[in-house]
């Protein structure tokens, strides 16, 4: 016999279930494999493992104390650290690292805690000033440079272009200079620093003053230049993402870029400089970018570049370009910091906390399936498969977490997941109960099972729907181990609506085709008797409980009677004296469409 469409759809579900669990399972699987074989720190999979890396309560880590560098005579303000503060943390978090601690220490230091023991890229980024402003070129010793334009679809596009560049500084001038571009910022003085400037030990110049030009490097070293002063300022960048580059039919180069956007101030400077520049041979022609006092490119200029939107290309790898696009994104401390000390820190908390994080969550699980035992009897399997499934997924999404985003788990985070428990478990009593409550109303368990689904799962997404909100408000507005809590939170609440959906009502499809369960066994926590169910065969009532008789149901099947029951019950007793008959069935008979009733009584066998 075929299987029916509940059936068929119960098994889609379970199938489709088990393909999440084995796909983030293979996952996880594959990337720990590699990162064992391979020992990599590079690849996607250079932290996988099957353990989910711990937070700094949980696991220690690293302690970065930055010292404001200032000018002799100057202070640091509060505001410039707390701004410091906010910086260093997008920083942080934009790597991936998550319940770092950042705070201020005295007047001059920022304290930065961050699990485990950070990488270059990292520590990069919370050190790096990344101070970046645009300046031309007014002579350089490179012997080629990158041409950065516009082809007619608006893209930008790169292509190297031969210069051959003098062999002396040129000759100093004395008039007053007009632009940006002109040579007379070439004093002679100038050009002595740059005949006297070593790459490869430089001098200190990088502050020198925005309104005045510089003798700088290029950040490998390998080219020297003498550029005109800031006509662009970093801070009037909106925003920065990098990625592979595309050229101008739209297929990808394979070289890694930083693409720009300017703010409305940063567009019109960017487009006043590059329409001079255009005009200029080479190397005058060239915008070098410039950050931290290093030129980390010098475009030369094809077009004019009239909406704010421009591209940086070079010697990038995924890491490098995703590291500067951060800290330009996040834009430039307010103020310089050196590293005062970089040393290992324990756990906060420890293994100790850990273990009674767990062990409360033991508790917890405990005492949901005892209650499930003693309220659903052997239903209660399904609430504790349901459980033991929903802890499985939410174990492999938070370890995929852990080495893909960089997620750490704290002891807010554990308390987050042991939350989830009982929010699992509500979802599984409402559905329950509902079922039930078809039961006392004479369906069938199958029909039950689909009339209590059909209800159920308006209020369980209504309840996940206000769990989900308040944890991802959480979660956006807070900081610090907060943040982890409302992580977990939000993942579980997700997950609770996948498990019930996949797992808890297709498996209660199933088992109302079982004898046990769909016969109503008395263990099986579907008895109708026990339920007080009113329902006994098509259209065929139980006689409802009146004064001086009890059948069975007792009390509630009272409380549950029908309004036509409740009518057929009181015309029974008034035509014989206020008793009801001593063999007598009330049945029930709704006119389909029309909303008429119609109740009489007929001898024959209790129900």
């Amino acid at each position: 016999m075929a299987r029916s469409t509940p059936a068929k759809k119960a098994l889609r579900s379970l199938t489709w279930l088990l393909i999440i669990i084995a796909a983030i399972a293979a996952l996880n699987g594959a990337a720990t494999i590699l990162h064992k074989a391979t020992n990599s720190t590079t690849g996607w999979w250079s932290d996988a493992s099957f353990v989910p890396q711990l937070a700094l309560d949980l696991q220690g880590g690293t302690q970065i104390t930055l010292q404001a560098q200032l000018q002799s005579g100057k202070t640091v303000s509060s505001d410039q650290l707390n701004q410091a503060v906010t910086i260093i943390r997008q920083r942080i978090d934009a790597g991936g690292v998550s319940e770092a601690e950042i705070n201020t220490q005295g007047k001059n230091n920022i304290v930065v805690s961050i699990p485990g023991k950070p990488d270059a890229a990292t520590l990069k980024r919370i050190e790096s000033a990344a101070r970046l402003t645009f300046r031309p070129v007014l002579y350089t010793g490179a012997s080629t440079n990158t041409a950065v334009g516009k082809d007619k679809a608006g893209k930008v596009t790169s292509s190297p272009t031969p210069y051959s560049p003098p062999a002396t500084v040129p000759n100093t001038y004395t008039a007053k200079p007009t632009n940006g571009s002109d040579l007379s910022y070439i004093s002679q003085a100038l050009a002595d620093t740059y005949t006297k400037y070593n790459c490869d030990a430089p001098n200190d110049v990088s502050n020198s003053s925005d309104s005045k030009p510089l003798v700088t490097c290029s950040t490998d070293g390998t080219a020297k230049y003498i550029l005109g002063p800031v006509e662009v300022q970093g801070s009037t960048i909106s925003d920065a993402t990098s990625g592979i580059a595309t050229n101008s039919q739209g297929n990808s180069t394979g070289q890694y870029a930083v693409n720009i956007t300017f703010n409305g101030t940063g567009s019109k400077d960017f487009e006043a400089v590059t329409s001079r520049l255009v005009s200029l041979t080479a190397p005058r022609n060239e915008f070098a970018i410039v950050l931290d006092g290093d030129v980390i490119t010098a475009p030369t200029t094809n077009s004019a570049i009239t909406d704010g939107k421009a591209q940086i290309t070079g010697s990038f790898d995924a890491v490098s370009s995703k590291t500067l696009a951060d800290q330009l994104k996040f834009g430039a401390l307010p103020i310089s910091f050196t590293v005062q000390s970089n040393e290992v820190i324990s756990a906060t908390l420890g293994s100790t906390s850990l273990l009674a994080g767990l062990i409360a969550g033991l508790i917890g699980l405990i005492l949901v399936v005892i209650y499930s035992i003693i309220q659903y009897r052997a239903l209660a399997f399904v609430t504790i498969l349901s459980l033991a499934i929903s802890g499985a997924i939410t174990y492999l999404t938070i370890d995929f977490l852990s080495w893909h985003d960089g997620y750490r788990l704290s002891l807010a985070g554990v308390a987050g997941l042991i939350v989830a428990i009982g929010i699992t478990a509500d979802s599984f009593i409402v559905y329950f109960e509902r079922i039930r409550d078809e039961l006392r109303d004479g369906r069938i368990l199958e029909s039950a099972v689909e009339a209590g689904w059909t209800r159920a799962i308006r209020t369980i997404l209504a309840s996940d729907s206000v769990n989900f909100l308040a944890a991802a408000t959480l979660y956006i507005l807070a900081i610090g181990s907060v943040k982890g809590f409302a992580l977990t939170l939000l993942l579980t609440t997700l997950i609770d609506v996948v498990v019930v959906a996949l797992f808890t009502h297709p498996m209660l499809r199933l088992l109302a085709r079982t004898r046990f369960f769909g016969g109503g066994h008395k263990f099986s926590g579907l008895d109708p008797d026990a339920l007080g169910a009113v329902y006994r065969g098509r259209a065929q009532f139980r006689e409802p409980v009146v004064a001086g008789r009890k059948r069975a149901g007792g009390k509630e099947a009272v409380k549950r009677q029908t309004i036509a029951e409740r009518r057929a019950a009181e015309a029974a007793a008034a035509k014989n004296g206020g008793l009801p008959p001593a063999d007598s069935t009330t049945s029930t008979d709704t006119t389909a469409g029309t909303g008429e009733s119609r109740t009489d009584s007929k001898p024959g066998k209790d129900a």
